[in-house]
């Protein structure tokens, strides 16, 4: 998914039929009565190769007011800023009214990148509708029918160049992960500066607070809040300077329960939670305090987890509770039964509305970050290799004897460590959460994503090539000793 097209126009002038074709099913209702489309609706579109997210919107009406009409114009105009493209669609066989003049207008001012799509265009009918669109000065307009499927090349031509620009951005955006590292190497850029931010992903479901606290980060109204459902953007992100941190902070919808998505996190939006968890550095997962740790909000924590993502939870609309202690209580037990991948992760507690407990927040994102970055001598951890395994033995199945030899970090963001030993394949899991559990508590790495890889070194000693090549030197040099002629 490189892009996100909101598909905006007039009432009844084929928006729903063309988001039907874009993405293959019926998903949204169509009729001849205009204003059947009231709320956005968001969809995973194809068009050939290219992949992206598409959304029909209400048509635009001029209305101003509070009315039906009025909010529904402004859940558009929503997803008109949000939106990479905007494909503006008018009907062809009325031709150009008055309110395209003025819709065009708001969206020369608005939209990122305004494509001109004339539908209803088969046949001769549209041609006139079709030439009359040259004058809303938004470019060649593309003749299409939706209901017919004509003109759907011309308009993967048209999407093409765009896809690819949004496509290299994303990869432009998209954190360092896995990172190799050399003993001893304490380079010190992977710290937050103005020119690389901290990136961030906040995710939470529809009404935990999300954008109430990424604008209360930002200090400004810079998202919109109220009851209306949110929509899809697929690389949106807002820069920040976070109590003295640069941030870019990805901004994504709620989790839905009836989003269509992967078999792996079920009952999670593709589109919201993934991207956003792929873009980050550190996921923060954002939960109603009044409803914690629902499925969804387990699934994203959890895939945060398996991408190696640092993760710090925070229980908002804290500013409600009455009982606190008792609750953070609740909170911390529910949190350590439900997520212990992620022990010892930071909890803290915030008030989206109020704006307390934003240091509490700060401080727990710098550490699950710096955690993400950390870098342990190969001395430091055989020397605590050797203790662990003599405070509690590896196993020795059928009477063989598993031996730990040595391990050394290989990678950051998150750490990775690999363990040269013997019979790897006979060593349990109980004993690797056992290893890694250990190097989270001695080693000060709550919460983060620790991989630990075992290599099988068999009864092969690592030094016996380096010791007969030495040998073997030896040897060569005292044989030519020898044979170097008397008085040279």
């Amino acid at each position: 998914m490189s892009f996100t097209l909101a598909i905006v126009g007039r009432p009844n002038v084929g928006k729903s039929t063309l988001f039907n074709r874009l993405v293959g099913k019926r998903l949204a209702l169509v009729d001849d009565q205009p204003g059947v489309t009231r709320d956005l609706r968001e969809g995973a579109g194809r068009l050939g190769d290219l992949r992206f997210i598409v959304v029909d919107s209400a048509g635009l009406e001029i209305a101003e007011d509070d009315s039906l009409q009025g909010r529904m114009r402004r859940l558009t105009e929503r997803a008109v800023d949000e939106a990479d493209v905007c494909l503006f669609v008018i009907d062809a066989r009325v031709g150009v009214t008055a309110a395209d003049e003025y819709f065009a207008d708001i969206l020369r001012k608005r939209a990122k990148h305004v494509i001109l799509a004339a539908n209803k265009a088969e046949g001769r009918a549209g041609e006139a509708g079709a030439m009359e669109a040259y004058a809303l000065g938004l470019g060649e307009p593309l003749r299409i029918s939706a209901e017919h499927g004509e003109g759907m090349d011309d308009l993967y031509r048209a999407l093409l160049p765009l896809a690819e620009q949004f496509e290299a951005q994303n990869v432009q955006q998209a954190p360092e992960t896995d990172v190799a590292v050399e003993d001893g190497d304490e380079d010190e850029d992977w710290r937050p500066s103005p020119q690389k931010p901290l990136q961030i992903a906040v995710i939470g479901r529809p009404n935990a607070g999300k954008s109430t606290l990424i604008n209360k980060i930002l200090g400004e109204d810079r998202l919109l809040t109220g009851p209306e459902a949110g929509i899809t953007r697929d690389s949106i992100s807002v820069s920040t300077n976070f109590m003295g941190t640069p941030v870019r902070i990805f901004d994504t919808a709620g989790m839905r329960k009836k989003a269509r998505v992967t078999d792996k996190v079920e009952k999670l939006s593709v589109a919201d939670g993934l991207r956003a968890v792929r873009f980050a550095e550190v996921v923060v997962v954002l939960l109603d305090v009044g409803i914690p740790f629902e499925q969804q909000d387990l699934r994203i924590a959890d895939f945060a987890e398996t991408e190696g993502r640092a993760v710090v939870v925070a229980a908002n609309k804290w500013d409600l509770e009455e009982d606190k202690p008792e609750k953070l209580k609740e909170l911390r037990e529910a949190f350590e039964r439900l997520l212990p991948q992620l022990k010892g992760a930071p909890l803290v507690t915030v008030s989206a509305r109020t704006g307390k407990g934003l240091d509490r927040l700060h401080n727990a994102i710098l550490k699950a970050h710096e955690v993400w970055n950390r870098r342990i001598p190969t001395a430091r951890l055989n020397q605590w290799l050797s203790a662990m395994t003599e405070a509690h033995p590896p196993p020795a199945p059928g009477g063989r004897r598993i031996r730990l030899r040595y391990i050394t970090q290989v990678k950051t963001r998150p750490p990775a460590f690999v363990v040269m030993a013997t019979h790897t394949d006979k060593l349990p899991d109980s004993y690797q959460r056992y290893l890694v559990n250990g190097l989270r508590a001695d080693f000060d790495m709550p919460g983060t994503p620790i991989r630990l890889t075992f290599r099988d070194q068999g009864t092969k000693n690592p030094y016996k090539d380096k010791a007969s090549k030495i040998s073997q030197s030896g040897a060569l040099s005292k044989h030519r000793q020898r044979q170097k002629p008397k008085g040279s």
